[in-house]
């Protein structure tokens, strides 16, 4: 599992891209093959070398083709117990939101 030890989401995209684009370059790959092979634009994959920005769905085919796709599973992992229920598996009770204020009643 890598980290990323970085510290704005515009710095996470950047190293993201220039990670993919790095692998791209390993693989032998030039944007139009990629993209071809990915089934996605040539447009959004050089824009996404550019500016980081492109859908998750392109950027999964683009994984995918660069046989990076298992790096998906650790995006989101479940959090590690905090409290002792949580480790013997009792029901957490929710806390009940009270309203600020409260509607003011109908007339009829």
């Amino acid at each position: 599992m890598f980290t990323f030890n970085m510290t704005s989401p515009a710095e996470v995209i950047g190293g993201l891209s220039e990670r993919m684009k790095r692998r791209r370059i390993d693989a032998g790959l030039t944007q139009r093959e990629l993209a071809a092979r990915a089934g996605v634009s040539y447009g959004s994959l050089r824009l996404f070398e550019e500016t980081g920005k492109i859908s998750l769905e392109a950027l999964v085919k683009i994984a995918f083709v660069l046989e990076a796709e298992a790096e998906f599973e650790h995006l989101f992992p479940p959090l590690p117990p905090r409290t002792i229920d949580d480790v013997i598996g009792r029901p957490v009770r929710q806390r009940v939101r009270k309203r600020a204020y409260t509607l003011p009643e109908k007339t009829q």
